[in-house]
Order: structure tokens, then sequence, then C-alpha cells
């Protein structure tokens, strides 16, 4: 590969835009998951919190 070459190789930027996707596809992916984790037990927890003072109350 010559530098004529390599210099139009790096200025290439077809497909570039789907490297693009892929990265924000894979960033909102781990946000979401790190979301999920962290919210999800602590609905578990609250929910089981109110679950035992409610039966915590019984007859």
């Amino acid at each position: 590969m010559n530098k004529k070459n390599l210099k139009a190789l790096l200025r290439d930027d077809a497909g570039l835009s789907t490297v693009e996707y892929v990265i924000l596809l894979i960033l909102i992916a781990v946000v979401g998951i790190s979301a999920w984790r962290t919210f999800g037990t602590n609905v578990v927890t609250k929910v089981t919190s109110g679950s035992n003072q409610i039966q915590g109350l019984g007859p």
C-alpha cells in the first residue's frame, strides 16, 4: 500500500455512521442495564418493605 492509497483510505468515511450508531447503541444498552439493576433492586426493596408492613397490620 503506497502513501496515496493510505491517505485515500483515511479520508474515506463510508461506513463510519454505522460504527457510530453501533457505539451509541452499546452505550445506551450499558446505561439501561445499569439503571435497571440499580432501580430494580430499589423497587424490590420498597415493595418487600411495604408488603411486610401491610402483613404486620393483620387482624
